[in-house]
């Protein structure tokens, strides 16, 4: 069992807003070498208000280390905003929107770009990657400006998040209903309902996640899977295990 999740690491180099909420922030962390590719973490926890940005601490700290630019957004998870179910939505289409102008001017390569995403995060970085699927009338329609899309232990479908109750409800308490309660919600926000992303798409799941199945990327379309045998779920973030050669490699475009 990793500690990740609990585990202290150095503080970003700086935080930056993207708007006037408290929530929307980006954490940067700059590599020893400027410039350098950007990497976008968006941290998971079943979209709930108890789970931040900070657990992903450790990884970012290794990504940066390894000779990116690491930016971590910050979001208002289920019940938070006062808009309702949509304040996710617009918090990560806002974040992912600016996050390389933003990047940028502290020296990140904004040619090579990589949103990635863990458990929840994975989540919303494929369905940040099928906006320009969405409506024309979507206010949440645009362009993607990753280069590569990866989903770590995703909850890549939220049909299925919510048919095999996952986190005790937590798709449901993020879309406030089921897919057959509130199917037009879904439709916007499920990346398993919209077109596949126009961009390379890669799925990292562990063979032994007791929190998101393995199941759940092996019946996701789009993109191809990298299985990591014997893994658990939080294994993915963690820069002490046993996963974080793949998962390094994944990022780095290697494999």
């Amino acid at each position: 069992m990793t500690d990740v999740l609990h585990r202290p690491a150095p503080p970003p180099d700086l935080t930056v807003p993207y708007g006037t909420l408290p929530e929307r922030v980006i954490d940067l962390r700059l590599p020893p070498r400027l410039p350098a590719p950007l990497v976008v973490l968006v941290h998971g926890g079943f979209w709930r208000p108890a789970y931040d940005r900070t657990h992903l601490g450790p990884m970012a700290h290794a990504v940066a280390a390894a000779g990116y630019v690491v930016a971590v957004p910050e979001y208002r998870r289920a019940g938070m905003a006062a808009e309702g179910w949509t304040g996710t939505f617009n918090d990560i289409a806002a974040a992912l929107d600016q996050v390389a102008m933003i990047a940028e001017r502290h020296g990140a390569d904004i040619s090579n770009v990589t949103w990635a995403g863990h458990s929840a995060g994975g989540h919303l970085v494929l369905w940040a990657a099928a906006r320009p699927g969405l409506p024309e009338d979507s206010p949440w329609r645009g362009p993607c400006a990753a280069t590569h899309v990866v989903s770590l232990a995703g909850c890549n479908s939220l049909r299925l998040c919510a048919e095999w109750n996952l986190g005790s409800g937590a798709a449901v308490n993020l879309m406030g209903g089921g897919p057959d309660e509130v199917p037009d919600r879904y439709a916007a926000a499920d990346p398993a309902a919209l077109p596949s992303p126009h961009v390379p798409v890669t799925l990292v799941h562990g063979t032994e996640d007791d929190r998101v199945p393995f199941a759940m990327s092996r019946a996701f379309t789009a993109g191809r899977l990298v299985e990591i045998t014997g893994a658990g779920h939080f294994d993915l973030i963690d820069p002490q295990g046993l996963a974080w050669p793949v998962v390094l490699s994944v990022l780095e475009g290697a494999s």
